[in-house]
């Protein structure tokens, strides 16, 4: 029942949005589409989640949690928030809701949390919404990691409620010993995916926790900033996209206990100097990414169509590009890349992609000149005729 108010309402307010509806109409090789205007007037958002109930969330990078209800962006952000690291790459990062949020009303939250002399890491909390008001806050993680930026903080339930949460390298120097990286080493949170139950304790069954040199909610390693993230209902695989340097974004299957490799592989180089860094770009004990992005598209946001408004996307990927200011299709067949096409070219930075309950496509514009920005959404047109 609440599903079917969450789509009602949506049609609802695309109906009334239509005075705002984008022109351009964007063709692909499977299906045409409209960019439809959902909401205008936010700063720097962040994540996109949607609630049974119809509302959308979004997470402003200065620290505001929004609410767009009935097609209409509220006035009032959600108040009682936890204070963020608003500098560079930090501030309020992703917002997904508990898959029992019917029962439990528990919504969670990344962030890059203030630490002492100015330092941050990656925090994970979880609390209730009480009308516009954040209330019932537990911690459920505090990354064990200090650097400048590459906070990750992408977080995703697979089918047995396990919370994956990503953390970046915290954007530690890449040179010298690179088998002595933090990224490399599993006694700290850098560069990491990792597995925990819904209230932040460890999974009996994780892959390190029966190793007294490593952190045992850790899930996989070798890891750069992990910004994408996405477990696959159907198979209960978990996906990442991660920056990569100069060149070398990947798209990257995480499995339990394996290692991805950097900084010792990969395919990018030093900014400015394009000088190597990687020993090379493969490894015997190292994973190979199962797409590369050379040059780097930025990959942001991560979804796996899974919706009916699209038919021919299904089980296709969307990945999100910041500098590239795209999204990707990708589509698999046997763990193989077997079809790419850009969507979205030109509309400023994709910061997340989502696909909603009604099928249509989600994105999140990150203008970093601040007011303004929009969040889009992707609907189905019919097949216009070839010139």
């Amino acid at each position: 029942m609440l599903l079917t108010r969450f789509v009602l309402a949506l049609a609802l307010a695309s109906a009334t949005l239509s005075a705002v509806a984008s022109p351009d109409t964007g063709r692909s090789a499977l299906h045409d589409y409209r960019v439809v205007t959902v909401a205008e007037g936010l700063v720097r958002p962040w994540s996109i989640a949607f609630l049974p109930n119809g509302d959308l969330l979004v997470t402003e990078k200065s620290g505001q949690l929004r609410v767009i209800r009935d097609g209409q962006l509220l006035e009032d952000a959600v108040s009682g928030l936890p204070a963020v690291h608003d500098v560079g790459q930090g501030g309020l990062l992703d917002v997904v809701p508990h898959p029992d949020w019917e029962e439990n009303g528990w919504i969670y939250l990344s962030y890059a949390r203030p630490l002492a002399d100015d330092a941050s890491t990656t925090a994970v909390v979880r609390g209730r919404l009480d009308g516009l008001s954040w209330v019932d806050q537990e911690e459920v993680f505090e990354a064990r990691s200090r650097g400048r930026g590459h906070y990750g903080s992408r977080l995703a339930f697979d089918a047995e409620d396990y919370l994956f949460i990503t953390v970046g390298d915290r954007q530690a120097a890449a040179e010298g010993d690179l088998e002595a990286h933090p990224a490399q080493d599993l006694s700290n949170h850098h560069g990491v995916v990792l597995r925990l139950n819904e209230d932040g304790s460890v999974p009996e069954d994780n892959p390190f926790v029966d190793d007294d040199d490593a952190l045992p909610e850790i899930w996989s390693f070798g890891h750069r900033n992990p910004q994408g993230l996405v477990v696959d209902p159907a198979t209960g695989e978990v996906w990442i996209t991660e920056h990569g340097p100069q060149g070398g974004d990947e798209l990257n299957r995480v499995e339990p206990a394996k290692n991805y490799g950097w900084p010792v592989v990969g395919y990018g180089v030093h900014y400015g100097s394009g000088k190597a860094i990687h020993e090379g770009t493969l490894r015997e004990g190292m994973e190979n990414p199962v797409k590369v992005w050379v040059p780097s598209t930025g990959v942001s946001g991560l979804a796996l169509y899974d919706g009916e408004a699209f038919p021919h996307w299904r089980g296709h990927f969307l990945a999100g590009g910041l500098s590239g200011q795209r999204i990707d299709l990708i589509g698999l067949d046997d763990g193989k890349v077997v079809r790419e096409e850009i969507l979205l070219r030109g509309q400023g930075r994709v910061r997340d992609v989502r696909v909603g309950p009604d099928g249509f496509v989600y994105v999140a514009i990150d203008h970093r000149d601040g007011e303004g920005t929009p969040i889009l959404r992707l609907e189905p047109v019919p097949r216009a005729p070839l010139d």
